[in-house]
């Protein structure tokens, strides 16, 4: 998968969120990490909450509990990153 500039500056900026220390300090890196986990990048709050039950165990979660966990990187433009760590 192909991630634009700024799915990797979300991710660089919040990375935090989900571990302990840095996976990636550039773009560059980011990108690579990203790739190599097999992040997905969702185009809306609905799309994201059907891929997390369809590939996640989310049994029992609401959608916001959903749009809260550490997984999942809100991008700001409706779009959000799942990665899985």
């Amino acid at each position: 998968m192909v991630y634009d500039k700024k799915v990797l500056q979300v991710f660089l900026k919040n990375q935090g969120k989900l571990f302990d220390e840095s996976v990636a300090d550039s773009l560059e890196e980011a990108d690579e990490f990203l790739d190599d986990c097999c992040a997905q990048v969702c185009d809306s709050k609905k799309a994201l909450v059907k891929y997390m039950k369809d590939n996640l165990d989310c049994g029992g979660m609401s959608d916001s509990e959903i749009l809260d966990s550490a997984e999942v990187f809100d991008i700001g433009d409706g779009r959000y990153l799942v990665v899985e760590g």
